[in-house]
């Protein structure tokens, strides 16, 4: 299944045939559904939406065809181009526009584009919001404008550069202190527009910058996804270059992962945890994740005075738990840093600035800030299902045999023992359960992961 059409947009390979890919067709009948929603939404009959891009081969294709459905129900355009999701987050706002799309699969290979549908806030739309909009591309019934009614375009070229400027003018970012440092960092920019923006703002910074893939091309020289198996040459570039760390970012600029002066992964679950370290030295207060994410958040935020809060599996859920809880700082273990003073979405930009910013204080190599974490091994697995086999039904059963332990169910089931935890929960695209867990070693997580997928095979033997 290549086209993926769920709550937060539509996401497929391109090339091949309508309904089975992400085709010009879908594209078009996607923008048109989503324009039908806007305009309901903010009551106008020619809203204004601003459109970005990351650099992915597909991505002017994409672009050209959903930027020309929309002037074609009416819509003004704002283009910025190539640029990042955060990027188009802040600019929804800014522009006083009605809302956003991205055109980025993310992490994503290259075969891939997706179309991410903002709010007028610059917010990922809620389900109810993005179930209107699949029910409405499903129906079909569009009814485009006449020609005097066709939308514009303004176009605005630098918006990366107004991004980074938000950036240095956060109070927390602190410039003076950096530009002391004489920090030296290799950047890993895959590619995309993490090139363009994330040496960009270190430079501002005062950062000596050695450039890795900084070329956007769109064509990935390893699988964009920033997790340790395919940052071996980010990891080798460190240490050659003698540098302090090495930084890398998705496609579209919202996860942020760093490796230390020995080349050796900070670990992605512990981006959040440093910035929000930093963050909570500042500012007293409360943070969030979801409950896939590391417990070293918990104890960092307990440590500081805070409370820690779990939400379910999405940023748009995790932005509705900070807002529910006030949260300082939040985001998710996948390296994704929510700032609400800056704004409700996952930047890298904000993460590395607060970063920079952390070290300076701490005075302590990368590889020393890490080791003063609590330390935290996770092991991610998945139990295969026969279609059909009722999933629900048997992570309920789980939830009856633990219902001694502190359990929470808002998505799936975690289960939270006293040194470690495990968190199952059934994917939305395949027949499988997903087991996540952490524990003080790797050997304990993987166990504790193989023990619950031993046991989620005999509840299913009863179901068949």
């Amino acid at each position: 299944m290549t086209l993926i059409k769920s709550i937060s947009g539509i996401r497929g390979t391109i090339g091949g045939a309508p309904g089975d890919n992400l085709t010009p067709l879908d594209a078009v009948k996607f923008a048109s559904a989503y324009a039908i929603w806007i305009k309901e939404n903010s009551g106008k009959s020619a809203p204004k939406v601003v459109i970005g891009r990351d650099a992915r081969i597909s991505g002017a294709m994409i672009q050209s065809l959903v930027q020309n459905t929309l002037i074609g129900m009416g819509c003004h355009i704002i283009d910025l181009g190539l640029s990042t999701t955060p990027t188009v987050e802040l600019a929804v706002p800014n522009e006083n526009a009605d809302g956003g799309i991205i055109l980025t699969a993310s992490h994503n290979p290259k075969q891939w584009n997706a179309l991410k549908l903002l709010n007028n806030k610059g917010e990922f739309l809620n389900g109810a919001e993005g179930q209107k909009i699949l029910d409405s591309a499903e129906r079909e019934d569009f009814n485009y404008v006449e020609v005097d009614d066709l939308g514009t375009v303004k176009v605005i070229k630098d918006y990366i550069d107004r991004h980074i400027k938000m950036v240095l003018d956060m109070p927390v970012t602190q410039i003076e202190a950096v530009k002391a440092a004489g920090f030296k960092v290799v950047v890993d920019g895959v590619n995309s527009t993490g090139g363009i923006a994330i040496p960009a703002l270190c430079r501002a910074l005062g950062v000596e910058v050695v450039e890795l893939y900084c070329d956007p091309t769109g064509h990935f020289p390893h699988n964009p996804e920033p997790l340790k198996e395919h940052l071996g040459d980010l990891c080798k570039a460190v240490k050659t270059h003698n540098a302090h760390f090495g930084i890398t970012v998705d496609p579209d600029v919202d996860r942020l992962a760093f490796v230390d002066e020995n080349g050796e992964m900070f670990g992605e679950e512990y981006t959040l945890v440093a910035c929000a370290d930093y963050i909570l030295g500042h500012t007293k207060g409360n943070t969030v994740s979801n409950l896939s994410s590391s417990r070293a958040l918990r104890d960092v935020t307990e440590k500081h005075g805070g409370t820690y809060y779990a939400a379910a599996v999405g940023e748009v859920n995790v932005v509705q738990k900070m807002k529910d809880k006030d949260a300082v700082i939040g985001g998710e273990g996948n390296g994704g840093i929510i700032y609400p003073d800056s704004h409700y979405g996952r930047d890298a930009l904000v993460g590395v600035a607060m970063f920079l910013s952390l070290l300076t204080e701490k005075k302590m190599k990368v590889s020393e800030l890490r080791a003063s974490y609590p330390s935290y091994f996770m092991s991610k697995k998945k139990v295969q299902l026969v279609k059909g086999m009722p999933v629900d039904a048997i992570l309920e059963d789980i939830h009856t045999q633990y219902k001694s332990e502190d359990v929470t169910s808002i998505d799936g089931i975690k289960i939270d023992f006293a040194n470690q935890w495990v968190h199952m929960r059934k994917s939305n695209t395949e027949p499988i359960i997903r087991i996540y867990t952490e524990a003080p070693s790797q050997k304990t997580a993987d166990d504790l992961a193989n023990r619950f997928i031993a046991e989620l095979e005999e509840i299913a033997l009863h179901h068949s």
